[in-house]
């Protein structure tokens, strides 16, 4: 078993990966699962899942939950499906298809949306924002000030509630020849926002 443990952090370095495609570093995997705040029975739409992080962590962790990984490229959801595989996963439907316009064939209605990528992002969030049922949660990541601003944007037109925004700071310790250094993580926004 990969991960034998009941916490959230599997180590980047266990998932498998593809040149080019995004993976949500451990430390703010687990940020982006606290905001999510998932219920046993929760359903998620992970938008954009890229590598299949968020889907795994929280398959394992709320295993009567039902999560929808949902991804443009063919190549790219394979991997989330392989990944999946490899941790044991079973309660992660990867779905192949352009967001927003595939949400129309989703099965199951969320009442927690992950956004982690796509274009254009504020008609992503608006999409699954009408998707989503009441008292449901967005959680969506900015790793630049254009996203941050578009999604901040975004959610004041949705008038979501109880909007929270944290940027991640992270250090890593890292050898680099004979020493031991700190190495900065690429900063993240994290932005929540909840349906009334």
């Amino acid at each position: 078993m990969l991960w034998p443990y009941k916490t959230p952090g599997i180590p980047d370095n266990l998932f498998e990966r593809l040149p080019g495609i995004p993976l949500s570093k451990r430390e703010v995997r687990l940020l982006l699962i606290s905001y999510l705040r998932m219920k046993p029975d929760s359903v998620l739409w992970d938008i954009g899942a890229g590598t299949g992080t968020i889907p795994i962590e929280i398959g394992l962790l709320v295993p009567e939950s039902k999560i929808i990984a949902v991804e443009l490229d063919e190549e790219v959801a394979s991997l989330i499906a392989h990944n999946c595989a490899r941790f044991n996963v079973t309660n992660v439907e990867v779905f192949q298809g352009k967001a927003p316009e595939c949400f129309k064939s989703l099965q199951s209605q969320p009442d927690r949306v992950c956004l982690e990528g796509g274009k254009p992002v504020k008609e992503i969030l608006k999409e699954a924002w009408a998707y989503l049922k009441p008292s449901g949660r967005v959680v969506a990541t900015a790793g630049n000030l254009e996203n941050l601003y578009t999604i901040s944007e975004g959610l004041a037109e949705l008038a979501a509630r109880n909007i929270e925004v944290v940027q991640s700071s992270v250090n890593r310790l890292e050898t680099r020849g004979i020493h031991q250094t700190f190495a900065a993580v690429d900063p993240m926004f994290i932005l929540s926002g909840e349906k009334i």
